[in-house]
């Protein structure tokens, strides 16, 4: 007796199910990987504070009406917005137009999650970047020495800017194809 293998076939709902769940994950993980990128690139443009060593692990601004804090924090703000529009743009196009129903929903919230993830995966290695340095020169720096601060985000609300342009890109993106039945006629608003 010999027998046959079952065929295993997905049907169209199965298909689309697993689909966007590939992008719900797709979009947390490479949000999270934009995340690390933005993070390299605030790490090294960001502006930081110079310090002198006063005694031995204590260390204090040199100029205490610096600006480097709010140009360390614009900066963060800036690879942020950038990354939160091309995260909205790409999802958008590849993502969730292509979906029906309750998958679009479905990959824009992955999409706007990935940009909470993309955000914080940016602060972690910001500040990582030349943290070691910094340490090293207030443990181990005469009286006298110069050196730059760690970089530390002092705004914490700069961390929205991500996934509220990727969310702001997807409802525009939206709004823009919507069928023109939905939409009022030359700018006439019927009464309801």
């Amino acid at each position: 007796m010999t027998t046959v293998p079952e065929q295993f076939s997905l049907s169209g709902k199965d298909a689309s199910t697993r689909s966007t769940v590939a992008w719900f994950a797709a979009a947390l993980v490479g949000s999270a990987a934009l995340g690390l990128i933005g993070g390299l690139i605030w790490g090294e443009v960001a502006p930081r504070a110079m310090l002198q060593e006063i005694s031995a692990g204590t260390a204090e601004l040199m100029n205490a009406e610096t600006r480097a804090f709010i140009g360390a924090d614009a900066w963060f703000a800036g690879i942020a917005a950038v990354a939160g529009l091309i995260t909205g743009v790409v999802g958008f196009h590849f993502g969730i137009s292509r979906r029906r129903g309750g998958g679009r929903a479905v990959v824009a919230t992955g999409l706007i999650l990935g940009g909470v993830a993309g955000a914080f995966a940016m602060l972690w290695l910001g500040q990582r970047i030349g943290l070691s340095g910094y340490n090293h020169d207030l443990a181990s720096s005469a009286n006298g020495t110069v050196f730059p601060s760690s970089l530390a985000l002092g705004a914490t609300s700069a961390l929205a800017f991500w996934p509220m342009l990727t969310a702001i890109v997807i409802l525009i993106a939206e709004w823009g194809t919507r069928p023109a039945a939905e939409l009022p006629a030359h700018g006439v608003i019927s009464p309801r």
